[in-house]
């Protein structure tokens, strides 16, 4: 019965904050200050999921020639910069992930 509560409970706390988010959404707005600085949000959270992840692998940093998901990503940024297409981007970043975690492990 204990579960029946909290899941009821988190059920009424997610769809509340939801629900209040839906309502609002066309009758507020947001100082021009705030919505500048919103815009920063999406980089800075990829940036803190993707940097990790690239850098320590295994859960340790290394920076070297044998951590293919740092090359890949080296690669990847270079692939953006050049083409700026998200779909190359990602195909040719997976290829050459996918080609050197073949051969160096």
């Amino acid at each position: 019965m204990n579960e029946f509560w909290l899941i009821l409970g988190m059920f009424i706390i997610t769809f509340g904050i939801r629900f209040i988010m839906f309502a609002f959404a066309g009758k507020i707005t947001f100082p021009i200050w705030l919505q500048q600085s919103l815009k920063f949000v999406p980089p800075a959270v990829l940036t803190a999921i993707i940097v990790p992840s690239v850098v320590m692998p295994l859960g340790e940093i290394d920076i070297s020639f044998n951590n293919v998901y740092l090359i890949a990503a080296v690669v990847s940024v270079g692939i953006s910069l050049v083409t700026k297409s998200l779909l190359k981007t990602i195909f040719f970043g997976m290829l050459v992930f996918l080609i050197l975690h073949f051969f160096i492990t």
